[in-house]
C-alpha cells in the first residue's frame, strides 16, 4: 500500500485541477544517483492495464507492478521547510540513501 498525508493529497489534487484532466499520480522508482535508485512522480491520464491503483485522502495513487517490490508501505508528505518544498517519502523498505538525499537504496 502507499499512502498520501493530506497535505501531499491536496498538492496532488490541486495540481490536477490546475491541470484541468488527470487521473491520478505514478509513483516509481528508476536507477539514479549515487545510492542507486530514485523516485519517480508523473501525473496519469490514462492508467497502464498492469499498473497497481491505491486511493489515499481522495487520490488516486498508480505504480508499476516492478516498482511495488520497493514502495509498499511508502508514505508520501508535501513539506516546505525554508525557500525549498516538495515531497518527502518515509519508505519502510528503504535501508540507506545518500548525502544529499537524491537517491536510496533497499
Amino acid at each position: 500500500m502507499i499512502e498520501l498525508t493530506e497535505r501531499a493529497a491536496k498538492h496532488v489534487t490541486d495540481y490536477l485541477n490546475n491541470r484541468g484532466h488527470g487521473e491520478g499520480i505514478r509513483v516509481g522508482i528508476r536507477t539514479a544517483g549515487c545510492s542507486g535508485l530514485a523516485y519517480v512522480l508523473e501525473f496519469v491520464d490514462e492508467p497502464d492495464s498492469v499498473d497497481v491503483k491505491f486511493e489515499s485522502n481522495g487520490v488516486n495513487i498508480f505504480v508499476d507492478p516492478k516498482s511495488m517490490v520497493y514502495l509498499d508501505g511508502l508514505l508520501m508528505d508535501y513539506v516546505t521547510e525554508g525557500l525549498n518544498e516538495g515531497f518527502r517519502f518515509t519508505n519502510p523498505n528503504q535501508k540507506g540513501e545518500c548525502g544529499c538525499g537524491e537517491s536510496f537504496t533497499v
